[in-house]
């Protein structure tokens, strides 16, 4: 057994290319939104309120980047009253609400971006493509 593994790190540059696509789909959709794109630990590197998006949106988005960075899985798939329990328990920390996607790559979460303001089916959309932007990532459903 090793003391050490190897270590993928989402870098600013890589960040803000993820937020970048992710403005460009919410301004093609005419949904502004509130995007966080977050580290593996869940520290935001980049965010953005675009005009016009709800100004909720902001914790939003960046709770449902730090729950899928934190699980390495999409958020909104928790059944119902067990996610209640959790955001208890976090005092609000995880969410269950659509629009959260971990970034994968090569099997290590690396980060995640989160997206608030739309619909649920908006607000991943704009999140897919984000993840887009780097070839390498994990594409999710």
């Amino acid at each position: 057994m090793t003391d050490t593994i190897p270590f993928l790190k989402l870098t600013n540059e890589g960040a803000h290319k993820i937020l970048s696509a992710a403005v460009a789909k919410a301004a093609e959709m005419g949904v502004p939104q509130c995007i966080s794109v977050v580290d593996p630990g869940g520290h935001l590197i980049c965010f953005t309120k675009m005009d016009g998006a709800f100004v909720q949106s902001i914790d939003s988005s960046l709770r449902k980047a730090m729950t899928a960075a934190s699980y390495g899985e999409p958020t909104g798939h928790m059944p119902e009253g067990v996610d209640i329990k959790l955001a208890i328990a976090t005092d609000g920390k995880r969410i269950n609400l659509p629009g959260g996607l971990p970034i994968i790559v090569d099997g290590h979460v690396i980060g995640a971006i989160g997206v608030g303001s739309g619909t649920g089916a908006q607000d991943l959309e704009v999140a897919n493509s984000g993840l887009a932007a780097l070839e390498s990532t994990q594409k999710f459903d």
